[in-house]
């Protein structure tokens, strides 16, 4: 016989289930790595003791706002503003608001961030950081609850959710390479110095090739000041005027890739038959570009349910463990770039 308070609560339906309030969170929320078995027992639960979702004593417990702050470098990229959507959607499906903040991959704006503003704005962050240092996150305020988005500059300081990147850049060369492919110029790659999502997948790249033995040339690969269209379509046009042309491009963001298949276009240079395009990250775009974009497709729903979720968890204290890192699926979605 379970005893129980006239409201059920998560810890009442964890003791009635014999599981952790934590596992109980998790078939709420309809978190993935939860067994078949595991989620029937708690909905059994649920059900048994008519516990529903208190949405208002979540955010009133503690003095818990309901808002939570989503910062993005870039707003003009679509990777950054299809991911707010599916984020902002998780979230206010969890009864949260978001607080959304563009840094412009400016240190100081993320050590703001970070800081919480310096003022109580919200609940917990969620950050995708391109500029902070490693002592950043390891002196910040741990009373506000923080998930990382993309590369970290440094292991543990906060939860963290990305996409394996040197898997996935090995898997697009892969294909390249498959293709036949051997000159493959990698823009927006950087073959040396820090450990950020350009250097890993320039890294994955390079296993790729060493794999299939395949010189590495590091005069392929091509530094941008930015992962917007204009950049992509400037180092596609300085690639074509090389008296040894590549005979693929590696673009890490779609966007640079959009930009390059304009410059190839008005070279009147044939994609797929002269030369393959890849890009990163599936943006809508690329599936209406001529030729359609061959492109690494993060799971970008997963990125928004993982993050929002051990954000919460943590601001409701329902997670106290070790910090945790979370990798998301991927895949090579292949469109007429590559000859699809």
């Amino acid at each position: 016989m379970h005893s129980v308070a006239a409201r059920p609560r998560i810890k009442d339906v964890a003791e009635y289930a014999g599981v952790s309030p934590k596992t109980v969170s998790n078939v709420i929320n309809d978190f993935e790595h939860v067994s078949d078995r595991t989620r029937e027992v708690v909905k059994e639960a649920i059900d048994a003791l008519g516990y529903r979702v208190n949405i208002a004593g979540r955010q009133l417990r503690r003095g818990r706002i309901g808002m939570i702050t989503l910062a993005v470098p870039e707003l003009d990229v679509a990777y950054f503003a299809e991911l707010a959507t599916h984020v902002m959607a998780e979230a206010g499906r969890r009864g949260q608001t978001v607080l959304l903040h563009r840094t412009g991959g400016v240190r100081e704006q993320e050590l703001a961030v970070l800081q919480g503003f310096d003022a109580q704005i919200s609940d917990g962050v969620i950050l995708s950081p391109l500029a902070l240092h490693a002592r950043d996150l390891a002196t910040r305020d741990r009373r506000l609850p923080v998930v990382l988005l993309g590369e970290r500059p440094a292991v543990g300081g906060a939860d963290h959710v990305a996409v394996d990147n040197v898997r996935a850049a090995r898997e697009a060369t892969e294909h390249l390479l498959s293709r036949g492919r051997r000159r493959i110029a990698v823009v927006g790659g950087r073959a040396a110095g820090r450990q950020g999502t350009d250097r890993l997948r320039t890294d994955g790249h390079r296993e790729a090739l060493k794999a299939a033995d395949v010189a590495f040339d590091p005069d392929l690969v091509v530094r941008v000041d930015a992962y917007h269209r204009e950049y992509g379509a400037q180092a596609a046009a300085a690639l074509m005027e090389r008296r040894h042309r590549p005979d693929a491009l590696l673009c890490l963001n779609d966007d640079l890739a959009l930009g390059a298949l304009r410059a190839l276009y008005e070279r009147r240079i044939d994609v797929p038959g002269e030369l393959d395009v890849v890009g990163f990250d599936d943006i809508e775009a690329a599936r209406f570009s001529v030729p359609s974009l061959t492109t690494v497709s993060p799971d970008k729903l997963e990125i928004a349910r993982a993050s929002v979720t051990l954000l919460l968890d943590r601001i409701d204290g329902l997670d106290t463990g070790p910090l945790q890192d979370h990798v998301v699926g991927h895949e090579v979605i292949v469109r007429e770039s590559t000859g699809g």
